[in-house]
């Protein structure tokens, strides 16, 4: 199994976020070293490590064993948002999580993507912090070009 940044063993309800070259990906763990997470429908276990999913419009509700969805990358427990939303129950999370097993959902990178599903089934609350990360970083560029341009 790949290596962990926290020498935490995750525990059923956690988000699991995998760190991958340019993005993360995000899983909830359902127990029995098993994760549910969003997948390109074709997409293997084995593969999910390159970025078939973030190109897809459409992704399918899998589960499949934590260690062959991180691969060669490192993954850490992080359950973000809770200093700012109260979890749901694990048994919840994990019964919501199973329910949607199979079902094809539509991808959208900024408004729809894995972790948006997995902040939604711990805390009710879809949020993504990589894509407001990635428009604060944008919205900074662009104030210093206009910056640059008027001088």
């Amino acid at each position: 199994m790949a290596a962990t940044v926290s020498n935490k063993e995750p525990k059923p309800g956690d988000l699991i976020e995998i760190v991958r070259t340019a993005y993360e990906h995000w899983a909830v763990y359902v127990g029995d070293g098993l994760v549910i997470h969003l997948s390109a429908p074709n997409e293997t276990a084995h593969s999910s490590a390159n970025s078939k999913s973030v190109l897809s419009s459409k992704v399918t509700v899998k589960m499949e064993k934590l260690e062959k969805v991180v691969g060669r990358h490192t993954y850490r427990i992080n359950n973000l948002l809770d200093n700012k939303y109260e979890s749901k129950s694990p048994d919840a999370i994990v019964k919501e999580a199973k329910s949607l097993l199979g079902q094809e959902q539509q991808y959208r990178i900024f408004a729809s993507n894995c972790e948006h599903f997995v902040t939604e089934l711990r805390y009710g609350k879809a949020e993504s912090r990589q894509v407001r990360i990635a428009a604060e970083v944008a919205a900074e560029e662009g104030r210093s070009k206009k910056k640059s341009d008027k001088q």
